[in-house]
């Protein structure tokens, strides 16, 4: 009797202390509800990745039934908000809404404080977005060909702002530099809005900025868009064509993405995942991305497929 008895009340002692542990894991990474969730957002207010996480962050405020905070780090081409989401505690209570820049990190800086996979535990993929080659209204330059030309003729002399260092306009900038067989002189700065003025101004000829944040400034006539990059024109700007088209054979596209620290745990990056696209299936989140030149995820990832995919481009 007590050769079964001990081993029996051993191995139900066991199971209640898995039971306790998996519930004290679930716990710890589950943000709870009276507690706020809150999403940084590595780069300025005003652009592309922040007017997305406002509208993202009103629909999960509803789904998640708990406050959700955007909060603007911006720096250091979006590394310095990356650095306080990866040495924040995995809770499930700090999110960063980020966008390609953070995949190429490693390759393009030296020294991080962080790993974009070691550190980080991918949510959510949200969007593909293009860049926009855009210059102020009464620019002579009037197209891709123009541009080109125009660098030909004095090396170095036109100028092309992005919002940052190894930040993929930048990247996407020193391509088409390659594919054309010209020069241009990279202005970085902190953000596009920082930018803004400069373009609008005529000190810069040209900038490389985010489709979201550039399409309304287009429409409105503030700025003209030379050319997109990817390989389709966008609903949003039919007219104008992409770098492809324009004849420099260029067709990679940026996105958003949702990441969390390092161990938050399966659970909570797949409560979030789920109602990151619930919010993005939305019609006015549908709208909003595809107004702005973006384009949905079709079929949305899980937390696990995007993992691999961002994995792959690190």
């Amino acid at each position: 009797m007590r050769s079964f008895f001990v081993p029996c009340m051993q191995r139900i002692a066991a199971s209640a202390i898995l039971s306790i542990a998996a519930t004290t894991s679930f716990a710890q990474t589950i943000c709870p509800p009276d507690r706020p969730v809150r999403m940084v957002v590595p780069f300025p207010a005003g652009g592309g990745t922040d007017i997305i996480a406002r509208r993202l962050a009103e629909h999960l405020r509803a789904d998640l039934k708990q406050t959700v905070l955007v909060d603007n780090r911006a720096g250091a081409s979006g590394n310095i908000g990356a650095d306080n989401v990866a040495h924040s505690a995995a809770d499930g209570c700090t999110l960063m809404l980020t966008a390609a820049p953070f995949a190429i990190a490693p390759a393009v800086f030296k020294s991080l404080s962080f790993h974009p996979v070691k550190d980080f535990s991918a949510v959510a993929k949200i969007a593909s977005v293009p860049l926009l080659i855009v210059t102020r209204t009464d620019s002579p330059l009037r197209s891709i060909k123009d541009l080109v030309q125009a660098a030909k003729q004095k090396p170095d002399a036109i100028s092309y702002g992005t919002f940052g260092n190894g930040a993929p306009p930048h990247l996407v900038g020193a391509r088409m530099q390659e594919l054309g067989g010209f020069r241009m002189t990279h202005v970085p700065y902190k953000g596009g809005q920082a930018a803004l003025p400069d373009i609008l101004s005529g000190q810069l000829d040209i900038a490389i900025m985010d489709v979201v944040s550039m399409t309304p400034l287009i429409r409105s006539g503030r700025l003209r868009a030379l050319a997109i990059t990817g390989p389709q024109r966008t609903s949003a700007l039919p007219d104008v064509p992409t770098l492809s088209q324009a004849g420099i054979a260029f067709d990679t596209v940026g996105w958003y993405g949702i990441f969390g620290p390092a161990k938050m745990g399966g659970s909570s990056a797949d409560r979030i995942n789920a109602a990151v696209n619930r919010a993005m299936a939305l019609p006015d989140m549908r709208k909003a991305l595809l107004d702005s030149g973006a384009l949905p995820i079709e079929p949305a990832p899980t937390a696990a497929q995007w993992q691999t995919e961002f994995n792959e481009q690190v």
